[in-house]
């Protein structure tokens, strides 16, 4: 599985800073791409991840049903979650170096 990124250029919403896609090479996901995941900057500085989801408005609230949760270990999504935090980390310094080459 590789994790690739497409910038957020466009500055909005506040706060994203990237698109994720994870991409399966090899197993039954083979050619396959999961798409829908978000870099965000929080206020304090930190970073977070959002995962696919659905919104539906039930009784006039409008709320998020996540389409990738876990069976069992809920330290499933945390993993992932920091995964992609990592490649991101990697590819922000990718283009720091691109850029400064450049």
């Amino acid at each position: 599985m590789t994790i690739t990124f497409t910038p957020n250029g466009k500055g909005s919403p506040a706060g994203k800073l990237a698109e994720a896609e994870l991409h399966f090479s090899g197993g039954p996901l083979d050619g396959l791409k999961l798409v829908g995941f978000a870099v965000w900057e929080r206020r304090d500085g930190g970073r977070n991840v959002t995962f696919p989801s659905r919104q539906y408005t039930t009784a006039g609230e409008r709320r998020s049903y996540t389409l990738l949760r876990p069976m069992d270990d809920s330290g499933a999504q945390e993993r992932l979650r920091d995964l992609v935090l990592e490649a991101y980390k990697a590819h922000e310094a990718e283009m720091a170096g691109a850029e400064a080459t450049a």
